[in-house]
């Protein structure tokens, strides 16, 4: 009889192809954040899935991209480390857009870091059956290397045989984190990605890439309440104005969400305090970049 298996897998793909609703959907709660803006995920956060004979270290890579900063420069360090690290890669396709000069690119890193491959056709459940299997020809184009699984990570439709595929990659060894663990972030990054979250889901443009949240303090008072200090950092005075709003209303409304995701994850009651404070070129701050934990 096999021991245990245990590993880790990248996943790799468009902005909004929908990875990090999986990895949340394979880890069964919150890790990754979820926003339909490029450039979401901007540190390696690792979910991880445990059964009785196996655990997965799902690792969401920043979107692969041309370096523009030192910010920029980083997430891609991280996928080049990622792609190569890893003892399989998944590959995330949106089903419902066509196949673009992205997935493309990303094949093409993906196949040259030799790498064990499968491949998430995803959001099927808002396709008919034609555009599935046509999705699923296209996606076959790529010519990257494994099977191909159409699913659903919002329903977890088709995801269980995605999982059995994935574990039949891992080598065997014992578990790499305790099985109650869901991910390996630190609190202080955790919770400062639920403030993020909530920016990304009222903001537009230019601004949600402007955007980082530092977690200051996080302090217990003596009847229970957590006391959270954040700072949401902003690169000029009118992107602060737009994320205080007026007579704050926009900042106010970040921190009535964000304070309602964070109590649902810690299940205690929290008062969450933000600061909205201007760091002009903070993207290109390597200092501040290393406090932030992208590496």
């Amino acid at each position: 009889m096999s021991g245990p298996r245990s590993g880790f897998v990248a996943l790799a793909g468009r902005p909004n192809a929908g990875k990090s609703t999986l990895v949340n959907r394979i880890v069964g709660g919150k890790v990754a954040i979820v926003s339909d803006k490029p450039q979401t995920t901007r540190r390696e956060i690792r979910g991880i899935a445990t059964a009785e004979d196996w655990q997965l270290v799902l690792v969401d890579l920043p979107g692969v991209q041309r370096p523009r900063d030192p910010l920029t420069e980083r997430m891609q360090r991280s996928v080049e480390r990622g792609l190569a690290d890893s003892d399989a890669v998944l590959f995330v396709l949106n089903g419902e857009q066509q196949i673009g000069a992205g997935d493309r690119f990303i094949a093409r890193a993906i196949v040259n870091a030799g790498t064990p491959v499968v491949t998430a056709l995803n959001k099927i459940d808002r396709l008919d059956r034609g555009r599935t299997v046509t999705a699923l020809s296209k996606a076959a184009e790529l010519d990257v290397p494994g099977e191909i699984f159409p699913i659903s990570a919002r329903t977890g439709d088709g995801v269980g045989p995605l999982v059995d595929a994935l574990v039949s990659y891992l080598p065997e060894g014992s578990f790499l984190y305790p099985p109650q663990d869901t991910s390996d972030m630190s609190e202080r990054v955790r919770l400062a990605e639920l403030v993020r979250e909530q920016v990304l889901l009222r903001t537009r443009e230019e601004l949600p890439h402007a955007v980082e949240v530092e977690v200051d303090e996080i302090d217990e008072r003596e009847d229970g309440l957590l006391m959270i200090h954040a700072r949401v950092w902003a690169e000029t005075e009118s992107q602060k104005g737009i994320l205080v709003g007026a007579g704050g209303k926009m900042v106010k409304a970040v921190g009535t969400a964000a304070r309602g995701e964070i109590e649902a994850l810690l299940d205690r009651h929290v008062h969450l305090e933000l600061q909205v404070r201007v760091r002009k070129g903070w993207r290109r701050d390597e200092a501040l970049l290393d406090r932030l934990g992208i590496e």
